[in-house]
């Protein structure tokens, strides 16, 4: 979570949901720490949560669903970054991919 929606910090209506990049940075440093089985079950259960066309919204809420920005590029560019480190190791290259964001 970005804020604690329960003390209002972000000043916001409505209810705060993962933010999505960051779950896919987390499956990147997993990635990048050696833990390969674990990131690829978390990579491929973050790609079910896009909708029917692939793309992510800025959020997703408890459940599932999409909330905030949509679509966001942030998303979308941490799950590339992260495919592409997640790939990299899965096919046994060496060395770390300079993060673009």
């Amino acid at each position: 979570m970005r804020y604690d929606a329960g003390t209002g910090v972000d000043g916001l209506p409505g209810h705060e949901g993962t933010f999505t990049p960051c779950s896919f940075w987390y499956i990147e440093a997993l990635t990048l720490s050696g833990e390969i089985d674990r990131a690829r079950v978390l990579f491929e259960k973050m790609l079910s949560y896009a909708n029917h066309l692939g793309l992510y919204a800025e959020e997703l809420g408890l459940s599932g669903e999409h909330l905030g920005n949509f679509p966001q590029a942030l998303t979308h560019l941490a799950l590339v970054q992260t495919a592409l480190a997640l790939n990299d190791a899965l096919e046994g290259k060496p060395g770390i991919r300079a993060r673009a964001v």
